[in-house]
């Protein structure tokens, strides 16, 4: 008996809620939280000048080749995240494009890296672990020797993070690791190190978020400190506050990011798409934590990438849709 294509589905995506075998329930996958001492950037994006500093320094320091056209190289004009470039800055523009941080005939800039979310959807489609959250830090890392190349991380992403290096030999899979091997010598990422305004702001996620409290407190148009380059820096800036949109991106988002984002213009503005509160994969808790293992109910496994890439898919057509203008275009 043939099955129907709407039935398959019907059933591969009714395993999502209850797994069952041999009668008895498989035990699902605790929903990550928030590690207490967690790390994380706050962008700001009317304090960026799209100076592109963080891109170059990010190349810098993750040893990424300058990005090519034909045979000129790009270095410092990427765009859009590749297997070269793990941070840019984009420009959204508007009308005459004159007035920074107005959405009607303005500009502003923002930046899209990893987000390193606290329940990340990769995390939980690779099949052998080649990307984990550490329990410390709550930073997404990826181990090269691990991976097996399938590229199941790049359909889960909400965001469409993870790039292939497609014309390498012995490919990887690509991405923000909020340079993970700085901070373990001490330091902090890149990005932040190098900002001079201290849009891109690295700290411990809990300081980050009160830090959002303080500025979505701030009075528009009257001066006040902004920390630079790191939240524990002894260092900052004195500008004019803006009128924040009353939201802070990637604080609620698919159970919250790493990596938030502050602006004055609608952040739909910018192709960044809206999400539920909850995960991708507390949505999908009934599927058993690393279920490849076991290779238990495949039919689960197919159903959970169709939604996911179904997801996927809408994100990259509202980021090209999401301005009258390039959005790609060199900052």
């Amino acid at each position: 008996m043939k099955m129907k294509r709407r039935d398959f589905l019907k059933g591969a995506a009714g395993g999502l809620a209850l797994l069952t075998l041999d009668g008895k329930v498989v035990d699902a996958r605790m929903v990550e939280a928030l590690p207490p001492d967690a790390l994380g950037i706050l962008y700001d994006s009317t304090l960026c000048v799209g100076c592109n500093a963080c891109m170059s320094a990010c190349k810098e320091a993750n040893n990424k080749k300058p990005e090519m056209h034909g045979d000129q190289q790009l270095w410092d004009k990427p765009q859009d995240l590749s297997a070269s470039t793990l941070n840019i800055i984009k420009r959204y523009s508007s009308g005459t494009g004159e007035h920074k941080d107005q959405e009607e005939d303005g500009y502003a800039f923002i930046k899209r890296q990893c987000l390193h979310c606290v329940d990340p959807s990769c995390v939980t489609a690779c099949p052998v672990s080649a990307l984990a959250k550490d329990k410390e830090t709550g930073i997404v890392t990826y181990d090269k020797d691990a991976c097996i190349g399938c590229r199941y991380c790049q359909v889960a992403c909400p965001y469409n993070i993870p790039k292939f290096e497609w014309d390498d030999f012995y490919p990887e899979i690509v991405k923000c690791q909020l340079c993970s091997h700085l901070i373990a010598q001490g330091g902090i990422s890149a990005c932040c190190s190098v900002c001079p305004t201290g849009a891109s702001l690295f700290g411990p996620v809990a300081k980050l978020r009160e830090e959002t409290r303080r500025r979505l407190q701030m009075k528009p148009g009257k001066r006040y400190k902004f920390p630079v380059s790191s939240i524990d820096s002894g260092k900052w800036h004195e500008f004019e506050a803006p009128k924040y949109e009353r939201h802070v991106y990637g604080q609620d988002e698919l159970g919250g990011t790493q990596v938030m984002y502050m602006s004055a213009v609608p952040f739909e503005k910018f192709g960044l798409p809206s999400f539920p509160k909850e995960s991708f994969v507390s949505m999908a808790s009934g599927i058993q934590y690393a279920i490849y293992k076991g290779m238990v109910y495949p039919l689960v496994v197919l159903a959970g990438l169709i939604f996911m890439a179904k997801k996927n898919k809408n994100s990259e057509e509202a980021e090209q849709s999401a301005s009258t203008h390039d959005q790609g275009e060199d900052a």
